[in-house]
């Protein structure tokens, strides 16, 4: 899939409300909960709007703002954690997409204080890295809320938001979306799995390979660095 600033802005929004729609109808989401944007050329982002169902975005239910917030297409409000998003593009120039969201599983882990940092399921390894990191709990708008998202998605693309779910980013929506995907998916799998003893970790040796695999396929800081590298050094047509 292009990258998201690629991609026509018809075909973008298009994305954007399927995506709400599927945080709505996998449970992920109730009430007014929830937030999806998309990284647009020239400082730009098309978001969702506040105080509506993600069962019911539409086209018009999304807006256009730039790196400080401010509306320039649309007729509705932003949601209030926008600077949860605008901070994560700031620190992750590659991002493309962020998603939040209140999964139940992931919601959990981190209302109990705890991260998923137990490198256990090889595949996840390889896609999330080592572990997703707790934010620590911090209200909603605050400062506090947007550095600590900063500073953990220079080393990671999921986070669990102690008190207020999950957050993923992504070259595109639908890599975010597969990340909170995987995200609840672990987390449910590590509730089940502690109910019926300790969960073994895997050895320094095979994690040491799952990392190296995970570099090798442009994920994790050390794989962005080497792909952007790659990328720079091939010839301009």
């Amino acid at each position: 899939m292009a990258p998201a600033g690629q991609l026509p802005l018809p075909r973008l929004r298009q994305q954007v409300v399927q995506t709400s729609r599927r945080l709505h109808a996998n449970g992920w989401v109730a009430n007014h909960d929830g937030n999806v944007s998309v990284r647009l050329t020239g400082n730009r982002f098309l978001i969702t709007c506040t105080a509506i169902s993600k069962a019911d975005v539409d086209d018009a239910a999304l807006l256009v703002v730039d790196e400080k917030g401010n509306v320039l297409e649309g007729r509705k409000r932003p949601f209030s954690e926008l600077d949860l998003h605008l901070g994560a593009y700031k620190a992750r120039p590659d991002v493309q997409a962020v998603i939040h969201a209140h999964p139940p599983y992931a919601t959990a882990t981190g209302l109990v204080g705890l991260a998923l940092d137990c490198p256990a399921m090889p595949e996840v390894v390889v896609s999330l890295g080592p572990q997703v990191p707790l934010a620590l709990r911090a209200l909603p708008k605050s400062d506090a809320a947007v550095k600590q998202v900063q500073e953990l998605l220079h080393e990671h693309d999921a986070l669990l938001l102690s008190g207020n779910g999950a957050l993923t980013v992504g070259d595109d929506l639908s890599q975010a979306l597969l990340r909170m995907e995987l995200v609840e998916h672990v987390a449910k799998i590590f509730s089940v799995a502690k109910s019926m003893g300790p969960v073994r970790p895997l050895s320094p040796a095979e994690l040491e390979t799952l990392l190296a695999a995970r570099t090798k396929a442009g994920l994790g800081p050390a794989g962005r660095a080497a792909k952007a590298k790659a990328d720079g050094d091939k010839p301009k047509r």
